[in-house]
Formats: C-alpha cells, sequence, structure tokens
C-alpha cells in the first residue's frame, strides 16, 4: 500500500472531501449512459472508441465509490489503487483492479498509440460489473464509510 501513501502527496493524488452521495450517483448514470453510447459504438468497429468507452463505463462506475466514500482522485493509477484496497477490505470483489488495469492500457495503446487492437465487448459482463458496484454502494454505510476513510488516511 506504499504506492497509495505516494498518491495522497501528489498534486492530482487521492484528496479527502465530503462524502458526497449526488455527485456518487452522477459517476453511476454516466456508467450506465457509456453502457448505452457502447452500444452504438459497437456497430462502428472502431477499436478505439470501443476501448475508451469501455474503460470509462468501468472507471466512472468504480469512481462512483469514491465520491460516496468522500475521495476525489484525478490520478487514474491511483484510482486504481485504491480499488486494489477495497478489494483487500471485501468491499468489492477481488480483480476489478486488474480488469481496470487491463482496459485502462487497452484505452491507451489504442487511443494515444493508434494500435488498434480488438476489443472484447461482452454487454452481459459489463452490466453485471455495473449492477456489482450498485450493490457494493448500497452496503456502503455511513459507519463502514468513516472506517475505510480512517484506513485510507492512515496507510
Amino acid at each position: 500500500m506504499k504506492k497509495i501513501n505516494w498518491c495522497k502527496k501528489i498534486k492530482n493524488g487521492i484528496k479527502f472531501q465530503t462524502p458526497n452521495d449526488n455527485l456518487s450517483q452522477e459517476y453511476y448514470n454516466n456508467s450506465e449512459e457509456s453502457l448505452k453510447v457502447l452500444r452504438s459504438i459497437n456497430k462502428t468497429n472502431s477499436n478505439m472508441w470501443l476501448a475508451t468507452t469501455k474503460y470509462y463505463i468501468e472507471y466512472f462506475a468504480v469512481y462512483s465509490i469514491l465520491m460516496k466514500l468522500g475521495i476525489k482522485c484525478e490520478n487514474h493509477e491511483c484510482t486504481i489503487e485504491i480499488i486494489k484496497f477495497l478489494e483487500s477490505e471485501g468491499i468489492i470483489e477481488k480483480g476489478i483492479h486488474k480488469r481496470l488495469n487491463k482496459d485502462r492500457e487497452l484505452r491507451i495503446d489504442n487511443q494515444y498509440y493508434l494500435k488498434n487492437i480488438s476489443v472484447n465487448i461482452n454487454f452481459d459482463k459489463l452490466s453485471d460489473f455495473i449492477i456489482s458496484i450498485k450493490n457494493t454502494l448500497n452496503n456502503l454505510n455511513q459507519e463502514l464509510i468513516e472506517k475505510l476513510r480512517k484506513k485510507i488516511e492512515n496507510l
């Protein structure tokens, strides 16, 4: 968890703010909306846009958890580190941080390096992912939020 400590020190890294249910819901809604957009992009076979949209579906969903916890983080690597921590705490299912890393790298390869790598889209799995995040959000009560924030602050 050394990386989280580093993330708390960098400019756009982990910052604590007041937990915000409204922003949490907005990010979750953006995830759902992006899934709808992905359905139309899927017909174009544009690997750049498929990779980008798929990643942001996942990113917006997990970022909704951070907003519920009152954690602002503009660095994607640091956001993924927080997700890794939440996995270790049993808050979200294991493997999500690996999925995010993999899809982030695919997005970077296709969007910035124009590698045109094929993107596997499974709408059922993406929908299940979003639903699992909603379940996580529903299970985050005030006591758990405070406990998690303290643990992250003390890392």
